[in-house]
């Protein structure tokens, strides 16, 4: 069962790899004029849709989390609204915390919130789609020794190291301001 699940773990970070590396070739093949730096915009949104549609396909298909009860569809829609409100104050909390660490308030708007929505779709959307809107069961798999099964152990390390990632890659940027790719 274990290398089951291992395996079923590593075909789904392996298609989740391999929309973003879609995400950044196969627009230039559909869209003209496309470049990952020149309409970086485009490329934040295609990027985003790319993820989240593979992401909840996945867990969709995979069933990571196997619950035994059935739910009514009323429920149903009621914990598919409340994951929507969920992302929706991730990016707004997250678009806060890059504004904090130095991102232009007003100039840079739309550029700094698709940045948010890629990052919270990178964190939250995942959390979303494995624990649901349940704000204990995100407590109990980031705490110290939280993670119960693969599946979460997988989810704490793709967060932290995207939130990581994201923050470590920010370093350079004042190094050459002077350069005209940093516009």
């Amino acid at each position: 069962m274990r290398e089951a699940e291992i395996r079923r773990l590593l075909a789904a970070n392996l298609l989740c790899a391999l929309a973003v590396v879609l995400a950044a070739v196969a627009p230039a093949f559909l869209l003209d004029g496309f470049s990952v730096l020149g309409t970086h915009l485009t490329w934040l949104c295609v990027c985003s849709v790319c993820v989240a549609t593979l992401n909840i396909i996945l867990h969709l298909v995979l069933k990571p989390n196997q619950s035994l009860k059935r739910r009514s569809f009323a429920h149903k829609i009621s914990r598919f609204l409340k994951c929507c409100i969920y992302f929706f104050m991730s990016c707004i909390l997250f678009h806060a915390i890059i504004v904090l660490y130095g991102a232009p308030l007003i100039e840079l708007v739309t550029e700094t919130f698709l940045f948010a929505v890629l990052l919270s779709t990178f964190t939250t959307l995942q959390c979303l789609c494995l624990l649901g809107p349940n704000i204990q069961a995100w407590i109990r798999v980031f705490s110290k020794n939280g993670a119960m099964s693969i599946w979460e152990s997988s989810l704490q390390i793709t967060s932290m190291c995207s939130i990581l990632g994201a923050w470590f890659g920010a370093f350079p940027i004042p190094l050459d301001w002077d350069r005209p790719w940093q516009v």
